[in-house]
């Protein structure tokens, strides 16, 4: 295959860049980018725990707040006589 032939540049980020990029095409071409596929796919299980941990979350904290505001009632209508 014929490779485009660049101007030789002096400056070093450039030719550092260029370099990468060529890299980058290599590594495109090689179908070595399956490394993507699986990091999107841990991405995609992060956010299902992450929205169950949510959920969980979501209702313990609906419980324990009936439950505070059931004692606090109790708290505030208890007499010597009553329990609650």
């Amino acid at each position: 295959m014929n490779r485009p032939q660049f101007p030789k540049v002096s400056h070093p980020a450039v030719d550092f860049l260029v370099t990468f990029l060529r890299g980058r095409v290599q590594r495109a071409r090689s179908g070595e980018l399956d490394r993507g596929a699986s990091a999107v796919e841990w991405v995609i299980i992060s956010a299902v725990v992450v929205a169950i941990v949510g959920v969980v979350a979501a209702v313990i904290n609906s419980a324990l707040k009936g439950g505070a505001d059931k004692v606090g009632k109790c708290i505030e209508g208890a007499s010597a006589d009553k329990t609650c």
